[in-house]
């Protein structure tokens, strides 16, 4: 089963104008496909013999690599990107290098500035229900468009959507039509590579610990980043806590939203909210696999929510138009889940587990439209079947509107 990534223009394009690519995203989510689907030359670090060689003579690799050609892993020998430099600044020619990485390579030191003017950088994530439901328009420019008067509505059962919930986005998961299946790839996926590779990056001294705090991460997801009571939970030092954090961040597995506070005159919270970045994952760490655990979770809201960021957020990724993803919280709690900024205009989104909508889920969106003069328009997303009106600019927007 293969599916069409949205992002293969925008690869394509990149290949274009850039000497190197870095194509990154988590472990699965269909980077060496992509990136096959381009060049036929592929070698990856994850071949101990390729990682060896590559290891012990790095520019005598490299030169001997035939070009166009797809490294694999690179983040398994960073090091090896100085000889791509060289190499490229000898014989510029665009298209040259298709890098891949399970890991932003760009976080480790020195690393950031190796291939500055060389490389164009685009993240891979999992699946979105774009792109399972064979779609290619981008629901941003739908919400930032904001007519609905002639829009057709996709027709999703709610039992489907539910059960992509649970599912989240990688696509193996979209091949597994069990529960014990779906619990056994899960189960393999966190301990063969989110663990490996978390131990490849960084120095942990105590796997089971991380592993602990992995799991108490699960129900913050949606919520506030409150380092100090997730380190007494897990018994870690805060520094050992902010390593762990940027870890899993650099595995993207877990994603800290910012708060939105342009042109803003109230308080506004500081502190990012934590996501996890697939809800595949979070349900099952939750221990959620069927609709009737769903439905009888005391995390069904949040795992909602952490379904709808996963969607946005591969959305905002992928725009034509660039696009910035952030939460609004003030010191009176007033909270608004998601606010998109595009160009000089922003959009508001409330997210609800249900299948109703009153004027009152509205109060903090309208409270920030007489905050700020751009607000194009304030939706809540819920479980309903229709497009609702709720003021000028304000509507009930079903969550199939994702697929």
């Amino acid at each position: 089963m293969l599916f069409h990534r949205i992002i293969s223009s925008k690869l394509s394009t990149a290949m274009r104008y850039f000497p190197a690519v870095f194509l990154t995203g988590a472990r699965q989510v269909g980077k060496s496909t992509l990136a096959l689907s381009m060049f036929k030359n592929y070698v990856t670090l994850d071949d101990t013999t390729v990682y060896e060689s590559a290891l012990a003579d790095p520019p005598l690799f490299v030169s001997n690599l035939k070009k166009p050609v797809v490294i694999d892993e690179i983040q398994k020998l960073p090091r090896l990107l100085n000889s791509i430099k060289l190499d490229i600044d000898k014989n510029r020619i665009n298209g040259s290098y298709l890098l891949t990485g399970s890991a932003n390579i760009l976080a480790f030191k020195d690393i950031s500035d190796t291939l500055a003017g060389r490389m164009a950088i685009i993240e891979l994530f999992p699946l979105s229900c774009k792109e399972i439901s064979k779609k290619t328009e981008n629901v941003i420019e739908i919400l930032f468009n904001a007519n609905f008067k002639d829009f057709t509505l996709p027709l999703i059962e709610t039992d489907l959507i539910i059960e992509q919930v649970i599912k989240g986005g990688y696509p193996e998961i979209q091949k597994i039509d069990t529960v014990t299946g779906r619990y056994l790839w899960f189960s393999s996926y966190i301990r063969t590579y989110i663990e490996r590779d978390v131990r490849d990056l960084g120095e942990l001294r105590n796997l089971d610990k991380f592993i602990k705090m992995f799991n108490l991460l699960a129900p913050r997801s949606a919520n506030l980043l409150n380092k100090s009571d997730i380190a007494r939970d897990a018994q870690l030092e805060i520094k050992t806590l902010e390593n762990y954090l940027n870890l899993l961040k650099m595995v993207y597995q877990i994603y800290i939203l910012a708060p939105y506070s342009r042109n803003i005159s109230k308080r506004i919270i500081k502190t990012g909210k934590l996501f996890f970045t697939d809800s595949g994952i979070l349900s099952h760490l939750l221990g959620v696999s069927t609709k009737e655990d769903l439905m009888q979770s005391p995390y069904k809201g949040l795992i909602f929510e952490t379904f709808v960021f996963s969607e946005i957020l591969k959305a905002t990724k992928y725009s034509d138009k660039p696009a910035e993803l952030f939460f609004y919280r003030t010191h009176d709690r007033q909270e608004i889940d998601f606010v998109i900024e595009q160009g000089r205009s922003i959009i508001a989104i409330e997210v609800k587990f249900s299948k109703t909508v009153t004027r009152d889920d509205f109060k903090y969106i309208a409270s920030l439209d007489k905050a700020v003069r751009n607000l194009k328009a304030g939706y809540v997303l819920y479980m309903g079947e229709r497009i609702l009106p709720f003021g000028e600019k304000f509507f009930a927007l079903p969550v199939s509107i994702l697929f």
